[in-house]
């Protein structure tokens, strides 16, 4: 079924978006000026959670039993008193970058790189030791951050215990015992910015975000730094794709039920990182990367330099509809699979992640 309410976390504040039969409107808008990173979207009982970033006065967590109606704070996410001599960036909660549910569990990524769970609905939270205590953390480094960032956790859906994790620049991390224990699942990933001979190095890669397929799991996709790769064995593998007009981007959304589709949205890499050509468009493949398709119908091709995050995509359960955000304000949405988009607004706040609810 089409998805009908979803949620633009902004610099600015949380908007809440209605679907009708006239389409997609603002219904809403909660914790408006302040910057939210990241949200939970409902549960089946209206439990969701926001993470927001208020500056001087740190990462914050606010929760609603009501689908957003009404919020209440939460304690944040902590990491315990740093060591003395410890090495690695500070043990101190910068962002909440990822927020997950898995089975009675959820899943907080942080920057910098901690992955904490809790499983009182968010009234505590415990930090994922074995990952943050591997030795391997300390070769992790920060890409457009200071610190490492852990973007991604993609769930397994029929497995609540097997998690897999994109972390900036870190790799990408598998469990399959609830965290107990961690193993590196970048094999394949290309991390041009290194020396040649350490290109290929697993913890050093830069997966700008990971996205599973729902309903067959073992295919993952990332959008990476260095290009865009496809996994058909949950990860143990990944294959380098080409795409045009460019292989560059953050985002990328993973059809829910076809393993061979998926959206990305170019840009030109690094200092500039803007449409190609100032034209925004979104590529898709439907048949596992062999071939890519640029989707344009309706989004600006000239003089646009909007940017779209990582979190800046989203498609619903049925894979029909998509969403999309940029750092300019920009909002779009798709109900054909990306073929033809409308401009829902272009004067929001920059958006920092889109999710169907």
């Amino acid at each position: 079924m089409n998805a009908s309410r979803a949620w633009a976390a902004t610099r600015k504040g949380l908007f809440e978006l209605r679907r009708d039969a006239s389409g997609w409107q603002i219904a809403g808008v909660s914790f408006l000026g302040d910057p939210v990173t990241m949200l939970l979207p409902p549960d089946a009982q209206g439990f969701m959670l926001a993470a927001l970033n208020l500056g001087h006065f740190g990462a914050k967590l606010q929760a609603s039993d009501d689908a957003g109606k009404t919020w209440h704070e939460l304690p944040a996410p902590a990491f315990p008193p740093q060591p003395a001599g410890a090495e690695g960036p500070a043990w101190s909660l910068q962002q909440l970058w990822a927020l997950e549910r898995a089975g009675d569990r959820l899943w907080a990524g942080s920057i910098p790189g901690g992955l904490f769970s809790s499983r009182d609905r968010g009234q505590s939270w415990q930090l994922n030791e074995a990952l943050w205590n591997d030795p391997r953390r300390l070769g992790w480094f920060g890409g457009g951050n200071d610190a490492p960032a852990l973007h991604s956790i993609c769930p397994h859906p029929a497995q609540p215990e097997e998690l897999l994790l994109g972390i900036s620049c870190g790799g990408a991390w598998r469990t399959v015992d609830g965290g107990r224990s961690w193993a590196l699942r970048a094999s394949g990933l290309r991390a041009a910015y290194m020396p040649p001979e350490q290109a290929g190095d697993e913890n050093v890669q830069d997966p700008h975000l990971i996205a599973r397929c729902a309903a067959v799991p073992e295919v993952l996709w990332c959008q990476h730094h260095n290009g865009i790769f496809r996994s058909a064995d949950n990860g143990a593998s990944w294959t380098e794709l080409q795409a045009q007009p460019s292989s560059f981007g953050f985002a990328v959304a993973a059809h829910p039920r076809d393993p061979d589709t998926a959206w990305f949205v170019p840009a030109v890499k690094d200092e500039r990182r803007v449409p190609v050509d100032g034209a925004l468009c979104v590529t898709r493949t439907r048949d596992g990367g062999r071939s890519f398709e640029a989707l344009r119908v309706g989004l600006p091709q000239q003089h646009c330099y909007d940017l779209i995050f990582r979190h800046g995509l989203a498609v619903d359960d049925s894979g029909e509809q998509l969403l999309m955000g940029s750092t300019t304000g920009g909002l779009w949405a798709s109900a054909d699979g990306g073929e033809h988009w409308q401009t829902l607004s272009c004067h929001l706040p920059p958006i920092y992640a889109l999710k169907f609810g």
